[in-house]
């Protein structure tokens, strides 16, 4: 397939240094440039990887209770320090 694109002088005149330090052609470098770009939005990160470590705890241990159930528990717990009850207390 034949392309052609209008590159601005500035952009042009790096891209003939890069290929002349590099001993290739114009066509080849546009090509590989081509290559990584498709590459890595192929490879984009999901919403959650992008923030997982501003969620929640900050481990990647599954939780060990259902924290949607309990929040309210959770949520009492964490404001007022833990406190357990005994076997005898209710």
């Amino acid at each position: 397939m034949t392309l052609t694109v209008r590159l601005p002088g500035r952009v042009e005149q790096e891209l003939a240094e890069y290929c002349a330090k590099r001993r290739i052609t114009k066509s080849e470098a546009v090509k590989q440039a081509l290559i990584d770009l498709l590459s890595a939005n192929a490879q984009k990160p999901s919403a959650y990887d992008l923030g997982k470590d501003l969620f929640g705890p900050h481990t990647d241990a599954a939780p060990t209770e259902d924290i949607a159930r309990h929040s309210r528990r959770l949520l009492r717990e964490h404001f007022r320090g833990k406190k357990r009850k005994s076997m005898g207390e209710k």
